[in-house]
C-alpha cells in the first residue's frame, strides 16, 4: 500500500507538522513518484547551487507535474515571489483546462501553512 503524504516544497523555511519536506526539485519528483501527496505546499525560489547558479524553481516543478500528469487532492502556494506565484498557479489552471492534470486538484493561490524560518 502506497503511504499518504503531505509534501513541503522549500529550500529554507521549517517544515511544518503534518508535512514531509523537499528542498528541492528532485526530491520533490521522488514523493511524487512514490507516495500518494494529499497536500502539496510549494515554495517558488529553491535557491542557488555553489556557483550562485539558480536551481531548478517550484514553477519548474509546476511545469514537471503538469507534463508528468502527478497527483495531490490539493496544492497550495506559500511562496512569497508574487511572479512566481502567478506563474505557478496559473499554469496549473491551464493544466486542468487542458486535461493534462486531474480536474478534481484543488488549487489555492495562497499558503495552508505559516511560513517559519528558524534562525542559526
Amino acid at each position: 500500500m502506497i503511504q499518504d503524504i503531505n509534501l513541503y516544497v522549500d529550500d529554507l523555511r521549517d517544515c511544518p507538522k503534518g508535512f514531509v519536506v523537499a528542498r528541492n526539485v528532485d526530491e520533490a519528483i521522488h514523493y511524487l513518484e512514490n507516495y500518494k501527496v494529499d497536500i502539496l505546499s510549494l515554495d517558488h525560489d529553491l535557491g542557488e547551487d555553489s556557483e550562485g547558479n539558480l536551481l531548478p524553481t517550484g514553477y519548474d516543478l509546476v511545469k514537471i507535474f503538469c507534463e508528468k500528469g502527478y497527483r495531490a487532492e490539493k496544492i497550495y502556494l506559500h511562496t512569497d515571489n508574487g511572479v512566481g506565484r502567478e506563474n505557478m498557479f496559473h499554469t496549473l489552471k491551464g493544466a486542468q483546462r487542458r486535461d493534462f492534470i486531474d480536474q478534481d486538484i484543488e488549487i489555492y493561490h495562497y499558503s495552508i501553512t505559516v511560513n517559519k524560518y528558524t534562525r542559526e
